[in-house]
């Protein structure tokens, strides 16, 4: 079987080092360059030792006019503004792009330039003409138009836990308009590889905090999906916090359950709605989920559960946000754009303790 060739750009950032991970093991895809703007010309595994051996590959410089490009596939894992500039070219040479950032994660420019606000971005995209063609990549809701995409643009962290937590809360008509609330809690590596003071050792060593309240880029992604699966416009509050931790995302998600719903009844449509999703696993009422349960794999875990004293439907979902929350949803969605088994390269417990 021929192999997809697959190249990255930022390859040295944690979302590169994520899709390298995953890549080197994949029976059905190889790396074929790394590219990042630092450090060019040392080894990936001078960057990350576990990787000598398993891959040394050079990171190359992807401004240089005498750069390979014979590629299947290309993973842009790189800040919002780079992808939505160079993907068009890599496009017209018939290469597919899935981008980690934001910049394909919208179908019209109206709903891109309010997300490019709240990230404090250039409002307008680069290459408008590429949303309606580009597709969500978040594969649980979206498979059969990823399969026939070129263009997938990965979804956020955040809204890949709350997406998932919540997706059969809608589809089943369990709780009321207006009644969720997303409180989501994030390991320090979400803020990337850069290094900036917040996020040093002695700041953040025994400390969490909220941070972008009411004002986080990811409530336009869970708005969206959940109004889609709704048929009706969909009203969060979402509060993300940083803690302690190096990877792993932790949502707890409140809704007012409609009368007649119970723990149980969520529970059955909970696991009715995630029946034969390979990277969903569902708890019911009273079972203890930790973010150890997830870390290095891209499974999602969800409990079910709900406060008869206050009629309040309380899920908690769990995902490692370098894999199912980035790298392990890219190469998901490379498997689907490719006619891959789903699974492939992907089907790994999470790393206890």
């Amino acid at each position: 079987m021929k192999k997809i060739k697959a190249a990255i750009i930022g390859a040295g950032g944690y979302g590169g080092c994520g899709a390298t991970e995953l890549l080197i093991g994949h029976p059905g895809a190889e790396i074929v360059a790394l590219f990042d703007k630092q450090d060019i010309g040392k080894p990936i595994s001078n960057l990350y030792p576990h990787l000598k051996d398993f891959c040394d590959l050079p990171l190359l410089d992807p401004a240089d006019p005498h750069r390979p490009e014979d590629f299947d596939v290309v993973f842009f894992s790189t800040p919002d503004g780079v992808g939505q500039n160079e993907a068009k070219y890599w496009l017209n040479k018939n290469i597919k792009v899935i981008d980690y950032s934001g910049d394909f994660r919208f179908n019209d420019v109206e709903t891109y330039r309010g997300y490019a606000a709240r990230i404090g971005k250039n409002q307008e995209h680069a290459s408008p003409d590429l949303l309606p063609r580009s597709v969500y990549g978040l594969a649980e809701l979206h498979r059969k138009e990823i399969a026939e995409s070129q263009v997938v643009g990965n979804p956020g962290c955040f809204a890949v836990s709350c997406i998932l937590g919540l997706v059969p809360a809608f589809k089943a008509d369990l709780v009321e308009e207006g009644s969720i609330i997303c409180d989501s809690k994030t390991g320090v590596s979400g803020a990337g590889k850069k290094p900036a003071p917040n996020f040093h050792y002695p700041a953040r060593y025994d400390a969490m905090n909220a941070y972008r309240i009411s004002g986080h880029q990811h409530v336009y992604e869970i708005e969206r999906e959940l109004s889609l699966v709704a048929g009706k416009e969909v009203k969060i509050t979402f509060t993300p916090h940083v803690i302690p931790l190096c990877r792993g995302i932790l949502s707890t998600l409140y809704g007012s359950l409609k009368q007649g719903h119970t723990a149980e009844t969520a529970f059955e449509a909970y696991r009715s709605f995630y029946k034969g999703e390979p990277f969903v696993r569902v708890f019911g009422p009273g079972s203890i989920l930790t973010s150890t349960d997830v870390r290095g794999s891209n499974f999602c875990n969800i409990s079910v559960n709900a406060d008869a004293r206050t009629g309040k439907l309380i899920v908690v979902s769990i995902i490692d946000n370098l894999v199912k929350g980035q790298a392990g949803s890219a190469v998901q969605n490379m498997n689907i754009m490719f006619g891959l088994e789903e699974t492939t390269g992907l089907l790994r417990p999470g790393q206890f303790p």
